[in-house]
């Protein structure tokens, strides 16, 4: 099987997703807004909706 220069980069990526820890995501998805998300994490509006939508679909 080819190992592809994307896979190395996913590999070698800390385990936050979008710069943000999913694990304190998800602490912290039902108590505040994407807002106050967004802020807490250090990510856009943007990146808390993809995080909220992959959320949903796991």
């Amino acid at each position: 099987m080819r190992y592809t220069q994307k896979q190395s980069d996913m590999q070698a990526a800390s385990p936050s997703i979008f710069g943000a820890d999913f694990h304190r995501f998800m602490e912290i998805e039902g108590h505040l807004n994407r807002i106050e998300i967004a802020e807490e994490l250090g990510i856009s509006l943007g990146e808390v909706k993809k995080l909220k939508e992959k959320l949903n679909r796991a």
